[in-house]
């Protein structure tokens, strides 16, 4: 799971520097204040908009729909089909403590609803146990006697791009 997470990682973030679709979703993301470099920190990416982009990805990769299901990346419709959880969304890659890949947050860049989707309950994910950006932030904590929690995926990144490292945020 940890690897298709990983797998999931790579394939978003080269959607969004690849040009077309992503074109729109680095914009909103520049006019929410964020660098080319924090971009890349961050490992923000882009899901396209489409049923089967990251599944056909990930087979192609050798994994199975049974664990891509299970890792939570895809979705199960109503006539028993599965797709792609997260399209037309910016991309924020959601690492536990000791900085595995468990799960995906995506902002939705038109007015779709939920404005926010996060990963399912899954066996990495737990939308409760986690704090965003904290494998980053633990040694600056840690020095700082302290920690900043913060609302979103956004505020917490803007943060750390400013320089304020303590600073994690709640996943909903």
């Amino acid at each position: 799971l940890f690897a298709a997470n990983e797998a999931a990682i790579l394939f978003y973030r080269q959607a969004l520097i690849s040009g077309g679709e992503g074109l729109a979703a680095r914009r909103y993301a520049e006019r929410r204040g964020l660098d080319a470099a924090t971009l890349e920190s961050s490992e923000i990416g882009y899901a396209p908009d489409g049923w089967e982009h990251l599944a056909g990805y990930l087979r192609g990769k050798g994994f199975t729909d049974a664990e891509l299901l299970e890792a939570g990346l895809l979705t199960t419709g109503e006539r028993g089909g599965v797709y792609d959880r997260f399209r037309k969304r910016l991309i924020f890659p959601i690492r536990d403590e000791r900085g595995r890949p468990v799960g995906f947050g995506g902002r939705a860049l038109d007015e779709a609803k939920p404005k926010y989707l996060n990963t399912p309950q899954t066996a990495l994910f737990d939308k409760g146990g986690l704090l965003f950006l904290l494998n980053r932030a633990r040694e600056a904590i840690r020095a700082a006697g302290e920690a900043v929690v913060v609302e979103g995926y956004l505020d917490a990144i803007t943060a750390h791009q400013f320089g304020y490292t303590n600073v994690v945020a709640t996943l909903g």
